[in-house]
This record gives structure tokens, C-alpha cells and sequence, in this order.
């Protein structure tokens, strides 16, 4: 609450001072490792969204306090008066730790799935979805996925869309739950949050979103509109990915402190999916949306 108190030209001030405090100590950093830094970690008193974060670092990159590389298909940024062979230096070996942890990326979606899968296999709501091959080899590879259901009481989902799984609540009716297992925080403009609306609705389907970070207002916007979330607070990262994983969690690397390995579901989320999701929500014809 005492982050929220402030003013927008505090939380403004307090962006730039550890934005230049985080890159002064680092050299280099991508904006995922500035968030980790400065959103998601940190006394919570030192804390700044990343909508503020954004704005702030776009500020100083125009003043020319901050200089902006690409690498690797992404941008890094350093204090611009930094010094050169060092930028140089921490730039590359940052990018190739980067490009190694986005050639996990669709083992790393499937992570948070395979954890929802095993939570709901569990528990009493029947659902649709499933890991056919999830006792047959290791994490190494994706694995096949059977998601065939796309419609439920003459209801149709759009083209080629499909929801991750389609529960039945003994209350509520249908129930669609999507799984984002990104480093970016999900805002109510995302993307994810739009396709799951269209989706939910498509099939008068209480829409249900698990994801690593889920900011302040979405929550608040999402919730009055029927909509139910789950904040994991950690990126779940494939076993058998653990080398590049240490790296990308390494403080001096890219810094994302938050990864797990593996695809078993945290007691957080079982009690989401075992006790908040069966109880609730209270009986409605679908989302008011």
C-alpha cells in the first residue's frame, strides 16, 4: 500500500534512482532483468511497477543518460557513460545467455501446464486436457498434448483456437483456464488477457488466468468482470534445462531469481486448484463481460 501512497512523481524519482543504481552495479541489463531487479525484488518499499519502470527508463534513454543496444534480437541497456570494452563484454555474454533460455521457451510454456495438468488430475471438477505421453521420457523434448475439445453446448471456440483446459464446475458451469508462463508482467492491454476473454466468451466459459506476475490493475479490472487469477510468483523451467537455468537466475547474469525447475505443482497452486477454484465463484450464468 505504501508503494501505491506515493506520488506519481515519486514513484518517478525512485524509478530513476534504481535504474541507475541497478545499471551503475550490473553494466548491462535487458528489461526482464530490470523488472526482476527493481519489480519483483528488492525492500518492498523500493519497488516500482514496470509500466512506471518503462516510462522512466524511455525518459532517460531520450535525455541520453542511458544508451540502448541491440543483441540477439533484443534491447540492453547501459549508463551511457559506461565504460566501452566493458559494455562490450557484458553485452555479449549476457545476449548468449539470453538466446540460450529462449530455446527453452515452448518447454518453458508447457512447464506451467503440465503443473496445472497434475494439479486438476487430482481434484474432484472433471476436466479436459491431458499429457498422454508425460510418463514416457524425460523434459528434454515437448510433450504431445491432446486438447481436441473445441465445443462444449453448441458453443464453438473461434478457428484454430483452444483453450490449455476446459473444467466443469459443479456451480459455475464451464470453466476455461490459461496458462502464461512469461517473465513479462500481464497488464489488462496484454494480448493473453484479450484471447482469453474472446475465447471464454466464445464458449460462455468463467475464464480462468495463471501466470508468473499479474499487476495490481488487472487484477482489479479482471475481477469485476468474472474473471478468477492465480499469480505464481515463479517461472517454472524444465528439468533437464537446469544449466541454462542456473545462469539465468545467476544475480549477475540475467538475475531472474524466480525459476524452478521442474512441472510439479508448488503448494500455492494446489491449494488454488483443490480449495479457491472447486469453492468458487458463486453461481452465474457466465462472466459479466
Amino acid at each position: 500500500m505504501a508503494n501505491r501512497a506515493r506520488t506519481t512523481e515519486d514513484r518517478q524519482q525512485l524509478a530513476r534512482r534504481r535504474l541507475l543504481s541497478v545499471l551503475g552495479t550490473y553494466t548491462v541489463a535487458n528489461m526482464r532483468t530490470l523488472e526482476n531487479k527493481i519489480s519483483d525484488a528488492g525492500p518492498t518499499d523500493q519497488r516500482i511497477d514496470p509500466h512506471v519502470l518503462t516510462a522512466v527508463r524511455n525518459q532517460l534513454v531520450q535525455s541520453g543518460e542511458l544508451a540502448r543496444v541491440e543483441r540477439q534480437n533484443a534491447p540492453w541497456y547501459h549508463l551511457a557513460g559506461a565504460d566501452k570494452a566493458l559494455v562490450e563484454q557484458r553485452t555479449a555474454e549476457l545476449a548468449a545467455v539470453h538466446k540460450r533460455f529462449n530455446g527453452l521457451s515452448q518447454r518453458i510454456g508447457q512447464a506451467l501446464e503440465i503443473s496445472i495438468f497434475r494439479g486438476l488430475r487430482d481434484q474432484a471438477m472433471p476436466f479436459f486436457g491431458n499429457f498422454p505421453t508425460l510418463e514416457e521420457h524425460d523434459d528434454s523434448r515437448q510433450y504431445s498434448k491432446t486438447d481436441e475439445l473445441s465445443a462444449i453446448s453448441g458453443r464453438s471456440l473461434p478457428g484454430d483456437m483452444r483453450l490449455d483446459f476446459i473444467a466443469l464446475h459443479p456451480q459455475a458451469g464451464t470453466v476455461g483456464i490459461e496458462a502464461k508462463n512469461i517473465r513479462e508482467w500481464l497488464y489488462p492491454n496484454r494480448d493473453e488477457i484479450t484471447e482469453l476473454l474472446f475465447k471464454c466468451t466464445a464458449i460462455d466459459a468463467v475464464p480462468v488466468l495463471i501466470a508468473r506476475r499479474i499487476q495490481f490493475a488487472t487484477f482489479r479490472l479482471l475481477n469485476r468482470c468474472g474473471v478468477i487469477v492465480h499469480e505464481q510468483f515463479n517461472q517454472l523451467v524444465p528439468t533437464t534445462g537446469q544449466a541454462i537455468a542456473d545462469q539465468a537466475r545467476h544475480k549477475n547474469l540475467l538475475g531472474y531469481h524466480d525459476i524452478r525447475l521442474g512441472n510439479m505443482p508448488d503448494a500455492r497452486l494446489l491449494k488454488f486448484l483443490h480449495v479457491n477454484l472447486p469453492t468458487g465463484p458463486e453461481p452465474t450464468n457466465g462472466p459479466d463481460l
